[in-house]
């Protein structure tokens, strides 16, 4: 008899494909006889490699060797090799859907998600909003491994065990601090992760769109204000490109409890084990908010444009840990990247660094 083995599509983005990895998890422990393989880009690995023994990781890479419809078929026919018996289409982008109709063509057994756009249309509408809440992308994925004959009960709390991940792996440097910000000074961060004292909180002050995006200058404040509440904490930043890079050294220079830990880690892997240690991390509604929500920390999640009604809201996170405001156009986009009909962003720049460091200090004070 043919072993049952699911193909898993979800190539992008980095928070949307970690949003599976609940579904998975919990889909590889309650049948343990199913292979599963997870197709997407190559920054995912890390999310699926040591997940559970019958799942697998297969990198595409849709921007080289598979690129276009002639790279389409080249990732078909490697694909049709595996012998799967289901094809689960998380994505249900231009790309999914043509291998998603090779292989009904083929008559395999496939299932694509449903993305409920008309209630996000109507969530984000200029006139006649509906606050709806629309169903988890968690719900989504799983009604995908549903309509194939495998329902799912989520079952998933980290990508490691209780303790959090092996910081012996990470590079040094990100425990070593300077001194009275003089640079031939330094001392090594006491790694003792949970001391009241001395929290570590991660910082992830960035997002893909603007729309998603506390002010720079107001969110330094919550950094001021975070040293003031708790001189002895540390705090690591996370995320960043070629233009925020910048900022976040200069917070490294200016602040001694500050470190800019993605200049320092190497890669998703380094981050994970890192944020598991986190007493809890700010992230804008960003891949970093799931990042964190894979390894169980808690997140203070900062929400503009976007809104947590639209379905992706870090696995396990409290509502009561947003920060949002209520406001007649909220929300206005699903994913933060469609100009402010208001042209101010008054939904960021409305919220008070007050309110950020209060909601991150209910946290704390949590045993």
């Amino acid at each position: 008899m043919k072993t049952e083995h699911i193909l898993v599509i979800r190539f992008s983005a980095m928070g949307d494909v970690a949003m599976t990895v609940p579904v998975i998890y919990s889909l590889a422990k309650q049948y343990p006889h199913v292979r599963i393989t997870v197709l997407s880009r190559s920054f995912a690995r890390p999310f699926f490699e040591n997940l559970a023994p019958n799942v697998g990781f297969m990198e595409a890479d849709l921007k080289g060797e598979y690129k276009g419809v002639k790279g389409l078929n080249a990732l078909y026919r490697r694909l049709i090799a595996k012998q799967f018996t289901a094809i689960a289409d998380l994505h249900n982008v231009l790309r999914s859907s043509y291998l998603r109709m090779r292989f009904n063509l083929s008559n395999f057994k496939v299932a694509h998600i449903d993305k409920h756009r008309k209630g996000k249309r109507k969530l984000v509408a200029s006139s006649g909003k509906v606050m709806e809440k629309q169903p988890s992308s968690f719900q989504n994925y799983a009604d995908v491994f549903a309509k194939l004959g495998y329902p799912v009960q989520m079952d998933f709390t980290s990508l490691f065990p209780e303790e959090g991940g092996d910081l012996s792996l990470l590079p040094e440097q990100v425990f070593q601090v300077t001194v009275d910000n003089n640079k031939d000074k330094s001392t090594v961060i006491n790694k003792d992760a949970h001391n009241p004292a001395e929290p570590w909180i991660g910082l992830a002050p960035f997002a893909a769109h603007e729309g998603k995006i506390y002010p720079v200058q107001q969110m330094e404040k919550v950094v001021e204000r975070l040293i003031h509440h708790h001189p002895h904490c540390r705090i690591f930043l996370f995320g960043g490109g070629k233009t925020e890079t910048p900022v976040m050294d200069a917070w490294e220079e200016k602040y001694p409890q500050v470190v800019n830990a993605s200049g320092k880690l190497h890669g998703i892997s380094d981050e994970l084990i890192l944020m598991s240690h986190l007493r809890l991390m700010i992230s804008m509604d960003s891949g970093n908010m799931h990042l964190a929500s894979l390894v169980n920390t808690p997140v203070v999640s900062i929400w503009g444009a976007t809104h947590p009604y639209a379905g992706f809201m870090g696995w396990h996170q409290s509502p009561d840990n947003a920060v949002q405001l209520d406001m007649p156009c909220r929300p206005c986009s699903i994913y933060g990247n469609k100009p402010c009909m208001r042209g101010d962003f008054a939904c960021m720049k409305n919220i008070s660094p007050e309110l950020i460091v209060e909601k991150v200090e209910n946290v704390l004070n949590r045993k």
